[in-house]
């Protein structure tokens, strides 16, 4: 389910970051990418903290929300995206996000088996979510789905891709979508140990 792990907020200098996850992980064999969608607003300059919550609720005061008295932890909050050091990849229109969304959405529904398990369906969602896509220029297409899921698709704007390391960006003017790979597999090259005779 979109953003059910919750909403991780975090606010200093008067910038507040709202990050949900579209697609995580469950665990080490698991092949789901990790996909977050993030808003950037404005916010009360004296506003310091890093929390994640189950909700966000209306408060007496117009201009303020009300907090949970408990936060969560889930597994994708530890995982943080870089602040800076992002180089232009590209663009790709919002039409084709929404399209490749809708195509991936099709293709879930008709590989889950009827009475599908938890761990069948996050199998199938990890394969199809996973899969890199020719048309987003090979970004995961679960990128599409974030960007489909969350709203962040308004219009015909192209949304610009930025990569820094092994994270990619996506943003539209709603939002931004990150996501972390490709994931690393396999045995790394053999080095050299001990010392030089």
């Amino acid at each position: 389910m979109i953003g059910a792990d919750g909403v991780r907020l975090q606010a200093a200098g008067g910038v507040l970051a709202m990050t949900s996850a579209a697609l995580a992980p469950q665990g080490l064999l698991d092949r789901t990418p990790t996909v977050l969608a993030m808003r950037i607003l404005a916010s009360d300059p004296e506003l310091e903290c890093d929390l994640v919550v189950s909700e966000l609720r209306e408060s007496d005061e117009p201009t303020a929300l009300e907090l949970p008295d408990t936060s969560l932890a889930p597994a994708w909050a530890g995982v943080a995206p870089p602040r800076a050091g992002w180089t232009a990849a590209g663009e790709i229109a919002a039409s084709t996000l929404a399209t490749r969304a809708q195509w991936g959405i099709a293709a879930v529904a008709h590989q889950v088996p009827t009475d599908a398990g938890e761990d069948a369906v996050r199998a199938v969602r990890g394969s199809v979510w996973g899969a890199p896509d020719d048309d987003l220029g090979g970004l995961p297409l679960g990128v599409a789905f974030a960007a489909f899921s969350f709203g962040f698709i308004s219009g015909e704007e192209p949304a610009r891709v930025t990569t820094s390391g092994r994270w990619n960006r996506v943003t539209l003017t709603r939002g931004h979508i990150l996501s972390r790979g490709p994931a690393a597999v396999g045995l790394t090259a053999v080095r050299a140990t001990g010392s030089a005779a």
